[in-house]
């Protein structure tokens, strides 16, 4: 069975190394990686396939950065190519780019199955690129691979009944396998002079929030505000950098910036993160994998489970409500739940199986 997986943006190497790593172990599948070059960074990508060894990509289409349309436009004449040489029993994608979206669509006018593995997630806001390449990809894909019970009742209600599966969140299975190696091969507090439990980790990149001054300009001064009382340590994305610079706005001297961070590097500061903020649906989850704190600075959130017991607020960029949201989170202790609503860490196998036995349905 021949796989081609199309990934192009740092959350998809994440995901993608779980289930690579699995599909590597079995002798009967032969994976091609076709990297897009969405992310086209050596901070963004390269070092991500270096650390979660993920086989290297045959094709790297180095299609870069663009207005959506004319990235999207490009991505489908190269991945049509390059599937039409290839000729595989399935397309595999990975979460809500325009990689992802351009997969399906080339796949899909070739007659060659799609995949789609974190299906099924809803913001319920199309004014995001995301969420149109969700619904774009859910609804022309053979199979859905769901991460929750959620994403599985949202293909429900759309007639996607027959495609969805639950399987857990890969990033979990990930999650689950990666902290002890990480803790022993990375000591990122060290080289950011941090101390565990006694600082905040942010991540700021979602176009909603960069590209707007208004909203851009209110995450900075409350972010200001919160670093005179916790010290910030903020992996600075290329884009946010950009829209910094455009809109004139500066982080106070208790912001710490420094480079994107590796993936070892971010899950050890996670896990040790007093609290962390965040627009990324990924780091979301991933604040909810190790019981820290989670301010969300986005108008709503995909992974409603993470909201349980309070471990997610959603703030949106403004001002007040992110300050609050930190109040909160200083003064509150926040009960553990037993509950695994991503499953069991075992999802990268189930979709193995589940791809072997539809291959040729």
């Amino acid at each position: 069975m021949k796989i081609c997986t199309i990934i192009g943006a740092r959350p998809q190497f994440i995901k993608a190394a779980a289930v690579s790593a699995v599909l590597a172990a079995n002798k009967s599948v032969s994976e091609v990686i076709i990297h897009t070059g969405q992310h086209y960074d050596p901070e963004m990508s390269d070092i991500f396939f270096r650390e979660l060894k993920i086989p290297r990509e045959k094709y790297n289409l180095a299609i870069g950065s663009g207005p959506h349309g004319e990235q999207t436009g490009k991505m489908l004449m190269e991945l049509e190519r390059v599937l039409l040489d290839e000729k595989p029993d399935w397309v595999l994608l990975y979460g809500d780019t325009n990689s992802t979206a351009s997969g399906a669509l080339a796949a899909v006018k070739l007659q060659i199955p799609v995949a789609h593995v974190e299906a099924g997630m809803r913001s319920f806001n199309r004014k995001m690129p995301e969420e149109i390449n969700r619904i774009i990809t859910d609804h022309i894909s053979t199979l859905n691979f769901c991460s929750t019970q959620t994403a599985v009742k949202n293909l429900f209600e759309e007639g996607r009944r027959e495609t969805a599966f639950f399987v857990g969140d890969v990033m979990y299975d990930l999650a689950l396998q990666s902290i002890k190696y990480a803790e022993k091969y990375s000591n990122p507090f060290e080289k950011y002079s941090v101390k565990k439990g006694k600082y905040i980790l942010m991540t700021c990149h979602r176009a909603e929030n960069t590209d707007c001054p208004e909203r851009l300009s209110g995450i900075v001064n409350a972010v200001n505000k919160i670093a005179r009382k916790i010290p910030v340590l903020l992996p600075l994305h290329p884009r946010t950098k950009k829209y910094l610079s455009d809109y004139k706005l500066n982080f106070s001297t208790d912001v710490k910036i420094v480079s994107p961070l590796s993936y070892f590097e971010m899950i050890l500061l996670e896990k040790s993160a007093k609290i962390i903020l965040t627009d990324s649906g990924g780091i979301q989850k991933e604040a909810f994998f190790y019981k820290v704190p989670c301010i969300t600075m986005r108008d709503e959130t995909e992974w409603l489970e993470t909201l349980e017991n309070g471990w997610n607020i959603i703030t949106g960029a403004d001002y007040g409500k992110i300050c609050e949201a930190f109040q909160y989170f200083t003064e509150t202790v926040l009960e553990c739940s037993n509950l695994k609503p991503y499953g069991d860490g075992k999802a990268a196998a189930k979709i193995l199986k589940i791809l072997s036995a539809k291959r040729n349905v």
